[in-house]
């Protein structure tokens, strides 16, 4: 079987948890996940399946959207919850208080990474360091939050919106933000509600998947992750020369087209330069 699952991760369970027993669902060692989600995270995380693994390097740098709730007046050494509580203090807040301090998060920032995280320092994880009660210096990196958006109030803390680049560590931006209150904070609740073209609404639950005995149903074609890209159809020569890793000419403008046989199968992910067209990724079966 081949194709994207799109999963509504529980909570409680890793990425890998996830594609583990996936594996075994769809009955195969191809399978990859698109964008790890914390333990104590739900929501969106496309699963490919197959030859569709091919696509999973193209994910990488997807944009994702989060909705997350800040808890103000606590900060940890996670940065979530999960974590011990390094401070806690009594907060009082108005929605105004916090659109105050908004704007300045978001566009093009930098961030620091939590020490709990997977990024390496010298060959070592900085969640290996963590747990030995080490903290390294970590330097700050670019990331882009292109929403940042206050849903509201409710008895767990601050609901925002945020949609953000490759990168992005959303526990820290709550940190971030509490910090900027003046309260300290960190991060109660996070859901991603969306990740590249995939949004909540079209993920499956894991026990749905677990549970069924026809799962290839829930599969989407792998060409489904550029669907922002127009579709073109090639001739047969033009297939052939495709198929042969060759680059040949096209009538269409610059830029990244799906390239599709004349029987409908996705054969590439293509670029067209100056008439030229030439294979990014090619997903057809050999």
């Amino acid at each position: 079987m081949n194709g994207i699952v799109i999963v509504d991760k529980p909570q409680g369970w890793t990425s890998q948890d996830v594609t583990s027993r996936l594996r075994r669902v769809f009955n195969t060692r191809r399978i990859g996940h698109g964008g790890t989600l914390d333990p104590m995270a739900t929501g969106v995380l496309p699963v490919f399946v197959g030859r569709a693994t091919r696509g999973v390097e193209f994910f990488e740098h997807a944009e994702k959207t989060y909705e997350t709730v800040l808890r103000l007046g606590m900060t940890t050494d996670t940065e979530d919850i999960t974590g011990a509580v390094l401070s806690e203090a009594t907060v009082s807040l108005s929605e105004a208080d916090i659109l105050g301090v908004l704007p300045q998060f978001r566009g093009d920032i930098w961030q620091v990474p939590p020490m709990y995280s997977a990024l390496k320092v010298n060959g070592q994880k900085l969640y290996d360091l963590a747990r030995k009660g080490k903290e390294v210096e970590r330097q700050p990196r670019p990331i882009t939050i292109h929403e940042l958006t206050l849903l509201g109030m409710c008895e767990e803390g601050v609901r925002l919106r945020v949609r953000c680049s490759k990168g992005t560590y959303i526990r820290t931006l709550c940190k971030d933000i509490g910090q900027a209150l003046g309260c300290g904070g960190c991060m109660a609740q996070l859901r991603r509600v969306s990740a590249g073209e995939y949004t909540i609404e079209e993920a499956v639950p894991l026990q749905t998947l677990l549970e069924t005995g026809s799962p290839e149903q829930y599969l989407r074609n792998v060409d489904t992750m550029f669907r922002e890209h127009s579709a073109v159809t090639l001739t047969e020569k033009q297939e052939l020369r495709c198929r042969n890793g060759n680059s040949f000419s096209v009538n269409l403008p610059d830029g990244t087209y799906r390239a599709y046989s004349q029987t409908g199968e996705f054969l590439m992910l293509a670029s067209v330069t100056s008439g030229v067209m030439s294979t990014i990724k090619s997903f057809f079966e050999v």
